[in-house]
């Protein structure tokens, strides 16, 4: 039976442990990891409750490696009202509120996200807002828009480019942090920052993964 929504903070608790990223260990998640069935479950057996593939669950490379970037340069998005796209747990969104942003709002389809985020929120001590609208295109005049690991699917790249390359010409800051996805425009980045992260290798090809942080001009 699909779950409803009174359920989903009940599931991500009993799916997850909260732990500490290895490259932002200053922030705490609740996570997925050997132990809990998550690892287990394939999408039909997901799909059967209702699931989306649980991207929330997980503490991806550019996500990580976005946030380590904005927490060593709190300048970035200190007292900006941010856009933490495709936000998953929300750890990018977090790390802006830790590093000073005066607003942030963390925008994910899946709706389970919202009571990950809340639960993630509530162990950092951060209020971050939440949508599961589909911004794509839309424009509310976010100063900085903070987007890691979004490039690993040619339709939806597509959709992105144009839409970071409008906000960028506006003026908004638009930084992507990028483990190597096929789809990454590089042509239109420039490169601000590398990092060695650590990964699951049950979600990546290997343990550490080059990330960087790109900015759209």
């Amino acid at each position: 039976m699909p779950l409803a929504p009174a359920d989903f903070e009940p599931f991500v608790r009993a799916n997850t442990a909260l732990c500490q990223p290895p490259h932002v260990p200053e922030i705490h998640l609740h996570l997925a990891d050997e132990a809990h069935d998550l690892w287990l479950k394939t999408e039909e057996e997901l799909a059967e409750i209702g699931l989306p593939p649980p991207f929330w669950a997980f503490a991806w490379a550019g996500g990580q490696g976005l946030a380590r970037y904005v927490l060593d340069h709190p300048e970035t998005v200190k007292g900006l009202d941010v856009l933490d796209f495709a936000a998953g747990s929300g750890l990018v969104g977090i790390a802006a509120l830790k590093a000073g942003a005066d607003k942030v709002l963390c925008a994910d389809i899946d709706p389970f996200c919202r009571a990950a985020l809340r639960l993630n929120a509530e162990a950092n001590e951060v209020r971050p807002e939440f949508t599961a609208d589909d911004l794509v295109g839309q424009d509310r005049g976010w100063d900085v828009v903070l987007a890691g690991d979004v490039f690993y699917d040619r339709a939806f790249a597509a959709r992105l480019v144009p839409w970071f390359e409008a906000l960028a010409a506006r003026g908004a800051l638009v930084l992507v942090g990028d483990p190597g996805r096929s789809y990454l425009p590089k042509d239109r980045l420039q490169r601000l920052a590398v990092y060695q992260v650590p990964v699951t290798r049950a979600l990546e090809d290997a343990e550490v993964k080059k990330t960087t942080v790109w900015r759209f001009v």
